[in-house]
């Protein structure tokens, strides 16, 4: 009753007959300016209105491919009904409990979310059962269907190779042994000899990361001397020179300088270049199977739709 009262607050009859006007006919299913509107909004953050002010072209664009999409679905629900698909509501919680973990959201988060765009959690729930009954109908009527050829695979692979090519990366974390007073030549030597002792602990097999929070002064020493990840091209010329032969879990030899000593770790290390059909075969394998579905799935609802009665009204 309160969201009743509510409702009967903001919205006149003349704005609900207008929000309920009728925009298009799909066989005996209706498709209203309120729905189509409610899409907009889900689909960009924004209402119509908002989305006309900024740009008048991606309003008229956006407006007709959501009705379209909306036909498209009108129609395959008829199919779904025809064909008996029903998907549980049990199915429809683990969905919507996979997206919250891809997208790391609490329930609380979700439900902010969605008041962001300007829909309830129930409309959610609908939207998502949808969605997986449209999945099955696809995959009952066009994804069982599709055969990718090795042919294919190994074409693709060739036309696209610079796609599968990278430079080198680098993953680095550093213990800096700080010099307060460059000139102080005793200062600079008894650093030095406690850079070949540090040396000596990782040579016994103490932990960099260990040693880094107890001796270093330089960035990311609380976090073991993590640097983070750099692309090769990235690093000046003298630290790529020192860890140029270095491999994964090396330590290169103390870079000294004016200012302290630098002994760099190298934690991670990929010498980029172009990766191995096989390396890549399951990527290009997604790649063709979501273009070869969405091609069969738009010539399948075209000739659903020469099939169906529609009428767009505006």
């Amino acid at each position: 009753m309160v969201i009743f009262a509510v409702t009967l607050v903001f919205f006149s009859p003349a704005s609900a007959e207008i929000q309920n006007r009728v925009v298009a006919i799909v066989n005996n299913e209706l498709i209203t300016l309120y729905e189509l509107n409610s899409k907009i909004r889900e689909l960009t953050g924004l209402s119509s209105g908002e989305l006309k002010e900024r740009s008048e072209e991606t309003y008229i664009e956006t407006r007709r491919k959501v009705l379209n999409d909306l036909i498209d679905q009108k129609i395959a629900i008829e199919k779904i009904k025809e064909l008996e698909i029903e998907v549980p509501p049990e199915e429809v919680d683990q969905a919507i409990e996979r997206v919250k973990e891809d997208n790391q959201l609490t329930q609380e988060g979700l439900l902010a979310k969605l008041k962001e765009r300007g829909t309830t959690y129930e409309a959610y729930r609908k939207s998502i059962k949808a969605d997986l009954e449209r999945m099955r109908l696809v995959n009952y009527e066009v994804q069982s269907k599709i055969l990718l050829r090795e042919e294919d695979i190994e074409t693709y692979y060739k036309e696209h190779i610079h796609e599968f090519s990278s430079g080198g990366k680098i993953r680095l974390a550093l213990i800096f042994l700080k010099q307060t007073d460059p000139a102080d030549k005793g200062e600079a030597r008894d650093l030095y000899q406690k850079a070949q002792d540090i040396l000596s602990m990782i040579e016994r097999g103490e932990d960099f990361g260990n040693l880094a929070r107890k001796f270093s002064s330089g960035p990311g020493a609380r976090e073991g001397g993590d640097l983070g990840v750099f692309k090769l091209s990235e690093l000046n010329p003298e630290m790529a020179e020192q860890i140029k032969g270095l491999s994964t879990g090396d330590v290169a030899k103390p870079i000294v300088k004016p200012d302290g000593i630098r002994i760099i770790k190298v934690v991670e290390k990929d010498g980029g270049g172009v990766k191995s059909l096989e390396q890549v075969r399951n990527e290009i394998q997604s790649i063709l199977y979501r273009e070869e579905l969405e091609r069969r799935y738009s010539v399948w609802i075209s000739e659903l739709r020469k099939k169906a009665y529609t009428k767009i009204i505006f």
